[in-house]
């Protein structure tokens, strides 16, 4: 992990260094003796674990937190015991350690650091699988035509084959409705109908049973209109 120590103590500073040091996982990138050389260093650069004094002039350990919107692990370092409730209300605080700093407790520190940093790869990685894709392929007259999914506005289902009406042009496709719908993301798509399948932002109007998208009509089945209120952004 890289990173960095912000502590005004110099003193601080090498105890923290050092047990840095023999931590192989470890590799500290700078040290700075306060927060605002610190902010302009991660405007810059990306560090996944943050050493941080609380106490130090103009600009305190937790004032240097509020400034970050995506702040990685940070471990306070503190003389001062009285802060810890204040400190576990932020998510990217991993742990609170008091001077001096005892080599077991700092150790315990990196494993909870480690641990937050896994749980958000995993997190991410999980987003990355479940995010829908913007486009897929279609079949028609042996030719694979690529159909951007928020162009569409509508599908219509009509005996074996669906109409894809695109922003762009439509398209027949033997198919199902529920085939299409499997491939659209539920929070763009609702299906509205048994036969219809709409893009929630291209509504333009509703009116009574019925949504109007470009010039079509569309109607609303009884049991999908509370689901379709639902899912509307109403003032």
């Amino acid at each position: 992990m890289n990173c960095i120590i912000i502590d005004d103590e110099k003193l601080a500073r090498t105890i923290i260094k050092t047990l840095c040091d023999e931590i192989d996982s470890l590799h500290v990138l700078e040290e700075f003796p306060n927060a605002m050389q610190a902010i302009k260093y991660l405007n810059e650069n990306e560090v996944d674990l943050i050493f941080l004094d609380i106490h130090m002039p103009d600009f305190t350990g937790f004032d240097f937190v509020k400034t970050l919107k995506n702040p990685p692990s940070i471990v306070l370092t503190t003389s001062d015991p009285k802060f810890a409730i204040e400190a576990f209300q932020y998510d990217c605080i991993v742990d609170y350690l008091l001077k001096p700093v005892a080599t077991d407790r700092f150790k315990m520190a990196i494993e909870k650091a480690k641990k937050q940093q896994l749980i958000a790869t995993k997190t991410e990685e999980k987003k990355a699988e479940t995010t829908p894709e913007n486009d897929f392929y279609i079949n028609i007259d042996r030719r694979l035509i690529k159909i951007d999914i928020p162009s569409i506005y509508l599908v219509e289902a009509k005996g074996d084959y669906i109409h894809i009406k695109t922003e762009d042009k439509n398209y027949t496709v033997h198919s199902t409705l529920k085939k299409i719908e499997e491939k659209l993301p539920d929070t763009l798509f609702l299906k509205i109908h048994r036969s219809y399948i709409i893009n929630l932002k291209k509504i333009i109007d509703i009116e009574d049973n019925s949504v109007l998208i470009k010039k079509d009509v569309i109607p609303v089945s009884r049991s999908k209109r509370p689901e379709l209120m639902k899912r509307l952004d109403l003032l």
